[in-house]
């Protein structure tokens, strides 16, 4: 006979307390008991209030509009069930935060990269999370990853609530999401349409100087090593092009997709876009809704936007969760399968039958 399995316990910290209690009353334990905030030096505390030697420990901790607030509870959780002799540390984090930041920029760094190499070296042994920005984000861990899909939920929210769904499109934002888009539109069995270039509005659109050439410089005649018989040719400035729609929406939804939803102004610019070339409604949909800034303003003042999909991977507050233009749909069941199966050492397969690739 094998080697029973380790007793589970589950920890949170404070971003999303709320999802990780629904997470425990779907698996059936209780939250375990910790004592997690900042002291007077704006320190980040973290006290364990009971013993987890030889468990399984899982810490839920989502990205919020506190992300530096959070990772750090989450290394210092982690590593608080790793010093306290935890036999296994996993990782659930439904929003991965730090994840747009997965490529390099010039003179930038590839940020993702160093949260998995810090949550890594806290002592995680596994992680599960949701709709990673880039799925090439599982190579910047050192441990294995589960991504799972909010793709069922978010289906079944389309099919629920859009009666006339069969007249719908599903619309990349822009042309990296084509992927996402058409696995959509397939499952829904609709058309879809992608967008190319770059909405702005029009005080962005006024000469401020910041498209301005750089000063001139006396150029430095500095030879190469080598003598070539012609000049290296110079790199052509890259400008997005406004916007055009492959695809059509004349008298259909739009239903327009990404995988997050964090500024809402390009979102209610583009609700405008569509709805100029006779789309019915437009629905603005994404697993991801972090919602900064002035993002009520903009839904309440985008009379073209008329709903936000989202699910509940990321904490709103009371305003944004009551707002009438603003569905959000209940993942915790999926995570709550994904620890149970961890947990029990089945495999994961199940959760990812018939769903999108992306």
């Amino acid at each position: 006979m094998g080697e029973p399995r380790p007793p589970m316990a589950i920890f949170s910290g404070q971003s999303h307390l709320s999802f990780a209690e629904e997470v425990c009353k779907h698996v059936g334990v209780r939250l375990g008991e910790a004592t997690v905030g900042n002291n007077s030096s704006t320190e980040t505390d973290v006290i364990l209030n009971e013993s987890i030697r030889g468990k399984e420990v899982f810490v839920i901790q989502s990205g919020s509009k506190r992300v530096n607030n959070d990772v750090f509870e989450m290394l210092n959780l982690v590593y608080a069930c790793k010093t306290s002799c935890a036999r296994r540390v996993i990782a659930v984090v439904p929003y991965l935060p730090y994840s747009q930041q997965c490529r390099m920029r010039r003179r930038a760094c590839i940020t993702s990269k160093l949260i998995a190499k810090m949550m890594c070296n806290a002592g995680i042994n596994h992680l599960i999370t949701m709709d990673l920005h880039q799925r090439e984000i599982h190579g910047f861990f050192d441990c294995s990853v589960d991504n799972l899909r909010s793709s069922p939920f978010l289906l079944q929210h389309v099919l629920d609530t859009i009666p006339d769904y069969r007249e719908s499109v599903i619309i990349a934002r822009h042309p990296s999401a084509t992927r996402r888009a058409t696995s959509y539109a397939e499952r829904l069995q609709v058309n879809f349409a992608v967008v190319h270039g770059e909405l702005k509005a029009e005080e962005e659109q006024e000469v401020d100087g910041r498209t301005s050439p750089p000063p001139m410089f006396p150029q430095l005649q500095t030879p190469f090593a080598c003598s070539f018989p012609t000049p290296i040719p110079s790199i052509q400035q890259k400008i997005k092009p406004s916007p055009t729609l492959v695809g059509s929406v004349q008298d259909k939804v739009a239903i327009v997709l990404d995988d997050i939803i964090d500024d809402v102004e390009p979102w209610a610019l583009l609700a405008g876009f569509l709805k100029e070339r006779g789309a019915k409604r437009v629905v603005a949909m994404a697993p991801h809704g972090i919602l900064s800034g002035r993002a009520k303003q903009f839904i309440d003042q985008a009379s073209s936007l008329d709903r936000v999909v989202i699910t509940n991977t990321v904490p709103l507050s009371e305003e944004l969760r009551s707002h009438p233009k603003i569905s959000v749909v209940d993942v915790s069941k999926m995570f709550a399968e994904a620890i149970r199966r961890t947990h029990n050492g089945e495999s994961m397969s199940k959760l990812f039958t018939n769903v999108t690739e992306d």
